[in-house]
Order: C-alpha cells, then structure tokens, then sequence
C-alpha cells in the first residue's frame, strides 16, 4: 500500500471523539459551499490536520473569505454557516 506524503498529521482527534483525516475534506474542485462543507475546513485547520494557507490554495479561497467562516464559528457556531442564517448573524 502506498501512502502520500503529506506536511502534518494524517489524522486528528476532535474533542467530541471522532477522528478527523483528509479524506473528510471536501474535494478541491468544490464549488458550491454549503455549511457542512465550510465547517470541515474551520475543524481541519483549527485541529491542526491542514494549514490555513494550504486550505487557500487547494480550495481557491481568499484569506478574508476564510477568516470570516472561523469568525462566524467562534462567535455563534456552525449554525452561522448556513447561508438561510446569514441575516440572523450580521452585526448592525
């Protein structure tokens, strides 16, 4: 069997206990982002599985794009993501 070699750990530990690897990444041609999909990409970053700047350029994402998904996050949760929600969540 072969594996790719890749920068960083090929697996991480969530704290609710589940394992979280690459494979759990959306595909790199993704173009439609629905809130699961950018929430995979928060948790592989803030886990430490990928780097922000290696999410940037596989995905084609600006960096203000990015930040603005892990601020919604930490400041209200996954539900933020959701673009039905967006309003719920914009400051005044």
């Amino acid at each position: 069997m072969y594996l790719k070699k890749v920068d960083g750990p090929r697996a991480v530990t969530l704290p609710d206990g589940t394992i979280m690897t690459r494979a759990d990444l959306p595909q790199p041609d993704t173009r439609r982002w629905v809130a699961s999909r950018k929430a995979a990409l928060v948790k592989a970053v803030a886990y430490g599985l990928v780097s922000e700047s290696e999410i940037l350029k596989m995905y084609d994402l600006s960096e203000e794009e990015f930040r603005s998904w892990q601020g919604a996050v930490a400041q209200y949760g996954e539900a933020a993501l959701k673009a039905t929600a967006v309003q719920k969540y914009r400051q005044p």
